[in-house]
C-alpha cells in the first residue's frame, strides 16, 4: 500500500524581495498565523511553519501561538486551538528542511509557489501525480513581501504555477494563495 504523501507548508519572512527587488526580512502579521493554521489544518498538512530570523518577531509568534495553544485563546476558540497545533515558528528555510528530515526519516521535496514565475513551472495536476507516485514529504514554500528570493527559487525541487492571473492583476494576499494552492493540490480543482 502505497503511504500518502505528507505535505508541510512554510511562510517565509527572510529571504524575500521589497517592490524594488532588494533581498528583506518583512514583518509577521496575526492574520496570516490564523489564516494559514486553519487552512493547513483543513487541508491535512503535517506542519505550518513561519519563518523569521528576527528574535523579537520569532518572541510575537510564540506569545501568540502560546494564547491560542494553551492560554484564554485555548478555552475560548478549541478549534483554533487545534489548528493552532499545526503552527510553530523557525528561524530559516535550513532548520524547517530539518524538522521535516527530523519527524519523517526523509528529505522534503521543496515546491516553491509565486504570481511571477513563468518558466520551468509545474502544474497542480503533475504536482498531484508526483505526490501520489511517491508518497513523500512535500515542502510548500511560501513568501511575504514580493516574493521569495532566488537563493530560495534556486533550491526547489518545482516551481508550482501561479495562481490565475485575468486581466493582469495578480496579487492575493498570502493567507488566501496558501487556502487556494491547498485546494487545488488536495482535490483537484
Amino acid at each position: 500500500m502505497k503511504i500518502p504523501p505528507r505535505l508541510y507548508i512554510a511562510l517565509l519572512h527572510h529571504p524575500v524581495y521589497d517592490r524594488r527587488g532588494q533581498v528583506v526580512t518583512t514583518a509577521v502579521t496575526n492574520l496570516d498565523i490564523h489564516d494559514i493554521s486553519r487552512s493547513s489544518k483543513t487541508y491535512g498538512a503535517e506542519r505550518f511553519y513561519i519563518v523569521t530570523p528576527l528574535e523579537q518577531q520569532k518572541a510575537l509568534v510564540r506569545k501568540i501561538l502560546r494564547h491560542w495553544k494553551e492560554g484564554p485563546g485555548a478555552l475560548y476558540n478549541p478549534s483554533r486551538r487545534e489548528a493552532f497545533g499545526l503552527a510553530e515558528v523557525k528561524g530559516s528555510l535550513d532548520e524547517v528542511i530539518a524538522d521535516i528530515f527530523e519527524r519523517d526519516g526523509c528529505r522534503a521535496r521543496i515546491v516553491v509557489t509565486g504570481a511571477r514565475f513563468s518558466a520551468g513551472v509545474i502544474g497542480f495536476e503533475e504536482l498531484r501525480r508526483h505526490m501520489a507516485s511517491d508518497g513523500g514529504a512535500y515542502l510548500l514554500l511560501f513568501g511575504t513581501g514580493s516574493g521569495l528570493a532566488g537563493e530560495v527559487t534556486g533550491r526547489a525541487d518545482f516551481i508550482l504555477e501561479p495562481l490565475g492571473n485575468s486581466g493582469g492583476y495578480n496579487h492575493l494576499s498570502v493567507r488566501s494563495a496558501v487556502a487556494v494552492v491547498l485546494d487545488r493540490l488536495r482535490h483537484g480543482r
